[in-house]
C-alpha cells in the first residue's frame, strides 16, 4: 500500500477496515481475538476511542508471520468447539458467508471459503509454459473455520514456507479440507486499486448482510 500504516487501519469510509471486519462477526461468534503487532497495540485503543468502537474482543500480540500470529491467537481459543480465522481486510464478507462455514464445519470439521478460477491459466516454468485446466483450482479465501481441538494441534508443528494460510497447515497433518462456495465481494484489500475498489462498493451504499 505505500502507507505510513499497515492497511487494516487504513479508513473506509471514515472507518477503519479492521473495524468493518470485526463488525461482521458479531451475529456468528461468541467471541472475538484480534491479534495485532504489539507495537500497533496502543494505536489501536485510540483507534477505538476515536471512533467510538466498542466491539467486545480480545487484543493478542501477533508475529512476525501470519503463522505465528494465528498460533498466538489459538493460545486463547479453548480446546472445544469452532473457531473461525479471518483476514483483516476482507471488510466485505457477508454474515451469510460465515454463518454457512460455521454450518458446513459443524458437519465436516473444517470449511474454507473458495471461488472457481474464471480465467485462463497457464503454467510456466523458466522458459515454457502451458496451458492447465482452471477447473482443478481455486481461489482460496476466508474465513476458515475449523474444530478448535484440530487446528490448534496443526499449529503445534514448526513454520514452514508453504503455510500461507490455516487450511494448508491442518493439510499438511494430514486433515482433508473441505470447500465451500465464497464471495466476488469478499477480496482482500491488500493493493491501492483494491482499496479503490472498496471504496466505490462503499459509496454506492452496497452492503452485504
Amino acid at each position: 500500500m505505500n502507507k505510513a500504516v499497515p492497511k487494516q487501519f487504513l479508513l473506509l469510509e471514515n472507518l477503519p477496515i479492521i473495524m468493518h471486519t470485526i463488525r461482521q462477526f458479531t451475529t456468528s461468534c461468541k467471541e472475538i481475538i484480534v491479534s495485532l503487532p504489539t507495537d500497533y497495540h496502543s494505536f489501536w485503543v485510540d483507534l477505538q476511542r476515536e471512533h467510538n468502537f466498542s466491539v467486545p474482543h480480545t487484543l493478542v500480540a501477533g508475529g512476525e508471520t501470519r503463522f505465528e500470529s494465528v498460533k498466538k491467537a489459538l493460545n486463547y481459543v479453548a480446546a472445544e468447539g469452532l473457531v473461525a480465522v479471518h483476514d483483516a481486510v476482507r471488510p466485505f464478507v457477508s454474515q451469510k458467508l460465515i454463518a454457512e462455514c460455521f454450518d458446513e464445519a459443524e458437519k465436516y470439521g473444517n470449511a474454507v471459503a473458495a471461488l472457481p478460477i474464471t480465467e485462463s491459466l497457464r503454467m510456466a516454468d523458466k522458459d515454457t509454459n502451458k496451458q492447465v485446466d482452471r477447473s482443478l483450482f481455486y481461489r482460496i479465501q476466508t474465513p476458515q473455520v475449523f474444530r478448535c481441538n484440530e487446528i490448534k494441534d496443526a499449529y503445534n508443528q514448526d513454520y514452514q514456507p508453504i503455510f500461507t494460510d490455516d487450511a494448508t497447515v491442518l493439510e499438511s497433518q494430514g486433515g482433508q479440507i473441505h470447500l465451500v462456495k465464497g464471495e466476488e465481494q469478499n477480496f482482500k484489500i491488500t493493493t491501492p486499486w483494491d482499496l479503490l475498489l472498496a471504496e466505490n462498493l462503499i459509496k454506492n451504499t452496497i452492503r452485504y448482510s
